[in-house]
């Protein structure tokens, strides 16, 4: 990576929020990898952790939470994945230890108040989870497909309605399309796994996706879900349809593939992370705020720039140090090759670069 800085496992359902609890995690995680250890002497630590934030992240949070249970028995995780921006919310009240967010920080945000951070101090975005984000769809007659960013771009803008609209068709003259309706799934909450979507189709197809990225989807259109289950459910009832969600929900729906340059290229962590690998760290932030600046234009071969980096967001010094405390060794462990290796395997991520995984512990290790 080029680091100069330039300008599913156990869940328990409650009142439609899914909870993680380390201690829960670890009754339901058998002998998945989420029993790895880091190296690391967690076992001192106790007391209760409360996040809140990404639903991209509620499988690796899950099997994050198991392996830390067995690590840090005292501990207990507890997860909700109301989204993004719910979650950067609750943790800029207080109501959250820490953010699950597959969006960075904003500069409004950053300009705001942290309350459960020492006056003065912000709340830093460390990157704890890459995955792709999948074009998925179920098309009746249809098991292959391939889309470019101005077709993906037509389709989910309302500009193409039909499977068989000639855009679609001369990228795939070997399908049978279907001369039926184009059912579009997509967030209707607040969204990280929306901002990182409309930051590519913007990067490729401007001309045809005219709104600025956004991390709520601004065209009327098709049907809508909250965060990446509920964008499953709805796809599992859906016909003809298709949506963007983080690989690790889209399940057994078929994976449209990517026109990458003048090449159709297959959904792959590896492709991710080798965008997050090419692209930079984002200028004008806290030094130890590791946003990334990701390269949504990346053409090497491979790649998957339709990617999504999610971050861990913690204060950079907490008023109470105890809590401090639990944060840094979750998140610690979090960064470990033990525990990304976990994720990677549960959650179909890429584990951090060894590079960036170097970075993201010396950024938690900032914590206070």
């Amino acid at each position: 990576m080029n680091i100069k800085r330039i300008g599913s496992i156990a869940a328990i359902a409650i009142a439609g929020a899914v909870v993680l609890s380390s201690c829960a995690a670890n009754e339901d995680a058998g002998t998945t990898e989420s029993s790895s250890t880091s190296g690391n002497d967690y076992s001192s630590l106790s007391g209760t952790l409360t996040g809140s934030g990404s639903s991209a992240q509620q499988t690796a949070q899950a099997t994050w939470a198991a392996g830390f249970q067995n690590e840090a028995s005292g501990v207990t995780v507890n997860y909700t994945p109301d989204g993004s921006g719910a979650g950067r919310e609750n943790f800029m009240s207080g109501a959250a230890d820490f953010a699950g967010s597959d969006a960075a920080l904003k500069d409004e945000e950053l300009s705001g108040t942290f309350e459960s951070c020492k006056a003065d101090t912000k709340g830093i975005d460390i990157p704890v989870y890459i995955s792709p984000i999948a074009i998925a769809y179920k098309v009746d007659g249809v098991s292959d497909l391939t889309l470019d960013a101005k077709t993906i771009a037509g389709i989910f803008s309302g500009k193409i309605t039909k499977w068989d609209d000639s855009q679609i068709a001369d990228l795939n003259k070997d399908a049978k399309l279907p001369s039926e309706n184009i059912t579009v799934v997509h967030r209707s909450d607040d969204s990280g796994t929306t901002q990182n979507f409309s930051e590519y189709v913007s990067a490729n197809a401007a001309d045809v996706w005219t709104e600025e990225p956004s991390q709520t989807f601004p065209y009327s259109v098709g049907d809508s879900a909250k965060g990446t289950s509920g964008v499953a459910s709805a796809m599992g009832s859906a016909t003809n349809a298709i949506t963007y969600i983080d690989d690790s929900g889209a399940g057994d729906l078929d994976r449209a593939e990517l026109m990458v340059g003048d090449k159709a290229t297959e959904l792959s962590a590896e492709g991710a992370a080798q965008v997050v690998a090419d692209s930079e760290i984002a200028s004008g932030r806290e030094d130890n705020d590791l946003a990334i600046d990701i390269d949504r234009k990346d053409t090497a071969d491979g790649a998957w720039p339709l990617v999504l980096v999610s971050y861990a967001i913690a204060c950079q010094e907490y008023k109470e140090a105890d809590k401090a405390e639990l944060v840094k060794g979750y998140l610690d462990y979090v960064v470990s090759s033990a525990a990304q290796d976990a994720a990677a395997k549960e959650a179909k991520s890429a584990a951090l670069s060894s590079e960036l995984a170097e970075k993201a512990k010396a950024a938690v290790e900032s914590i206070k």
